[in-house]
């Protein structure tokens, strides 16, 4: 390869990895045309982009981007590797799960970036699956915020004016106190 189209695909995976937050580094070898032609429009569908890369040219990027964490996905970058990189932290292990459900060995994880954290193995695959994202956290967070308050009006409603009688009685007997 020349260093002119080294540098080219340098940049694009600097760039995938700038627009992307997350990606999951995957071996992919060994599937027919047919299998890579099937998961390649899975991914489509999922919002993933899926790319096969040099391991040298990836751990140039890797090196170059100075973060710890990123460091450690180097030994990963061993034999065939394909890049995913997704908006959705969870979505990529789901469907590496999916694969492997129905038998499939690959497409196998050989380690991942997700929200500014490195997984390294095949075993952190549990782990990502059930990586929530932003949005579902934040939603997780307001719907915990909202239940006592929730519960309280539900009270109030379903009792009627008893509830509030006694709760009235309740403060007007620690005030007495």
């Amino acid at each position: 390869m020349k260093k002119e189209l080294k540098a080219q695909v340098i940049e694009a995976i600097k760039a995938n990895m700038a627009e992307y937050p997350n990606f999951y580094i995957t071996d992919i070898a060994g599937l027919d045309a047919q299998q890579t032609s099937q998961l390649r429009r899975e991914c489509f569908n999922e919002g993933i982009k899926l790319t096969v890369v040099k391991n040298t040219l990836l751990h140039k990027v890797i090196k170059d981007a100075q973060n710890a964490e990123l460091d450690l996905l180097v030994p990963t970058l061993e034999g065939n590797t394909a890049i995913m990189y997704t908006e959705a932290p969870a979505v990529p292990a789901k469907l590496i799960k999916k694969y492997n459900k129905a038998g499939s060995e690959k497409p196998a994880l050989k380690g991942a970036y997700v929200q500014e954290c490195a997984f390294v193995g095949a075993d952190k695959l549990e782990e990502l699956i059930n990586i929530k994202s932003r949005e579902e956290l934040i939603g997780d967070i307001v719907a915990m915020l909202q239940a006592p308050v929730k519960n309280v009006i539900s009270a109030l409603q379903h009792a009627g004016g008893q509830t509030i009688a006694g709760v009235i009685k309740t403060l007007e007997e620690k005030e007495n106190k």
